[in-house]
């Protein structure tokens, strides 16, 4: 059975560009790709020529995440599997699978109010211009397989988004964590990861929340880039949804910081990657074994 290799990109609706060209580089160490003032910001990571691309939108949330296939093989049969299923998938324009500077897009809908796009052959940066980042001391962002980070979405029916992301989808469950997260309210979220390995590249939660993204992960490879990031957001007066931290489940020590648009950016390093014959799926009851405290609370 094909299957999803990585979360290959995301693309967020926003009307402020310019302020996320600004946090994305001089905040994050990302690299600009392409950028037409007031419509589009296509943000670098690696040698891939985009990996987060702002889009111009009055949606300040999540637009589209692109799936990754390694072959075109993969990704048809993949498609083809989907429609079988009862899911309708268009096939986009060469046009549009350009713009996402891919050779092969496909896209659906995504129950919780976003597209899901699937793609094979990302475009390559030339090797004459190598991602460089201005701020990374280290190796740079753990990308490649493991693709870009991961997502958590707002499940708007809980059981429905896990049978979504599972049976049809495809998508491999690593674990659940359901804990208390303030006094008297308890929360359930699941983590899925992709034949790619990071530990979770979708997570999904019945939550309270405004927009349809919770967070967006990004990897470094370097602790002391994590923590130089940490003091960057401090200096510029950045808020912080949750301080520095460490998760149970995927091992990852991480802050998370509140992007223009609103949702928060989890910036980590030290993530697990899933080897599925070896794998056993668990249940936590925290969501934090240290740290992650909000602003002027104690960690819980």
């Amino acid at each position: 059975m094909s299957s999803i290799s990585n979360l290959g990109y995301v693309v967020i609706g926003s009307r402020k560009i310019a302020e996320w060209r600004d946090f994305a580089v001089d905040i994050l160490g990302l690299q600009v790709g392409r950028h037409d003032p007031g419509k589009l910001l296509a943000l670098r990571m690696d040698d891939m020529q985009q990996r987060i691309v702002i889009e111009d939108g009055d949606e300040e949330d999540l637009r589209a995440a692109g799936w990754m296939f390694k072959t075109e093989h993969g990704l048809q049969a993949y498609v083809q599997r989907l429609r079988e299923g009862g899911i309708e998938v268009q096939e986009c324009s060469l046009e549009e699978a350009a713009n996402r500077r891919v050779e092969k897009l496909y896209r659906c809908q995504d129950p919780n109010g976003y597209a899901l796009e699937f793609y094979c052959g990302g475009y390559v940066a030339p090797s004459n211009q190598p991602f460089k980042s201005a701020l990374l001391r280290g190796p740079g962002f753990r990308t490649g397989d493991l693709g870009i980070g991961h997502v958590l979405v707002r499940a708007n029916d809980y059981a429905q988004s896990i049978d979504f992301y599972q049976n049809h989808l495809g998508l491999r469950l690593s674990d659940i964590i359901r804990g208390e997260v303030r006094p008297g309210y308890v929360a359930e979220a699941a983590f899925f990861h992709t034949a790619g390995g990071r530990h979770h590249s979708l997570a999904t939660a019945a939550v309270n929340i405004p927009k349809v993204l919770g967070h967006l992960m990004v990897e470094l490879y370097s602790l002391d880039d994590v923590g130089m990031a940490y003091d960057r957001c401090r200096v510029a007066g950045l808020h912080f949804a949750r301080e520095l931290g460490h998760h149970p489940n995927d091992q990852m020590t991480s802050f998370y910081v509140e992007t223009p648009s609103g949702f928060s950016m989890e910036y980590g390093w030290g993530g697990l990657v899933v080897e599925d014959d070896n794998w056993t799926v668990k249940t936590y009851s925290q969501f934090s074994d240290w740290g992650h405290a909000r602003p002027g609370q104690a960690a819980r």
